[in-house]
């Protein structure tokens, strides 16, 4: 089996002692750190903009795994990646060409990840999957944190990876959304690699313990 990545989100974290949270799970065994982006339009939600990245960059050496949920991501692309993003993760469902977003982010040297909300069929994105490094597949919709796992993107996880080893790709499954102790097992026995967790670990009294429940599978 893969090794298991497991990538916290700093949505969830306490944004007044931000600094402390990221270096409480960075000492607790976090892989990633995940950076959600939304605009209030792709999704009925507003977060964080290139500033704050770059503040979290200056305090971390953990990669910064950037989740773009943007409607137009080719205007923000250079300025997450200049901030000092290590993935760019967009979404198919945007009106920008893939392969354009594609070209934008590995034109800077930077990993690209590819997402796919959990109604989005998985052979929409089909003709992508042998450029990108990351394929995040969402396990809730996406918007807001707090939510339970989606039981029947399971079989879409299990396609990606039955696709990927077919076709000799070369993309990690990322997971995100109602991720926990329970439904990280589901995840990975069905091919899934990074996880990305916010509320079950920074809700939790154990950053520790809590990373590494979703490692024992």
């Amino acid at each position: 089996m893969s090794r298991i990545i497991v990538a916290p989100s700093i949505l969830s974290a306490d944004f007044l002692h931000l600094e402390n949270e990221i270096k409480a799970v960075e000492k607790a065994g976090a892989d990633w750190l995940h950076v959600d982006i939304m605009d209030g339009h792709f999704v009925p939600n507003l977060t964080f903009g290139p500033k704050l990245v770059e503040s979290v960059r200056s305090i971390t050496r953990l990669p910064l795994d950037v989740h773009l949920m943007l409607d137009n991501p080719q205007t923000f692309i250079e300025k997450f990646i200049t901030a000092g993003a290590d993935n760019i993760t967009v979404h198919s469902e945007v009106t920008v060409p893939v392969p354009q977003l594609f070209n934008m982010v590995k034109s800077h040297d930077r990993s690209f990840g590819l997402s796919i909300k959990p109604d989005t069929p998985l052979e929409s994105v089909s003709d992508y999957l042998n450029m990108v490094d990351i394929l995040l597949i969402m396990t809730v919709y996406p918007g807001f944190g707090g939510q339970e796992y989606i039981e029947s993107v399971t079989s879409k996880v299990a396609e990606a990876a039955r696709m990927k080893a077919e076709n000799g790709h070369r993309y990690l499954i990322e997971v995100d959304g109602g991720l926990n102790d329970r439904t990280v097992k589901t995840a990975v026995s069905n091919g899934a690699t990074i996880i990305v967790a916010g509320e079950y670990i920074f809700g939790s009294g154990d950053y520790a313990a809590a990373i590494n429940s979703l490692r024992a599978i």
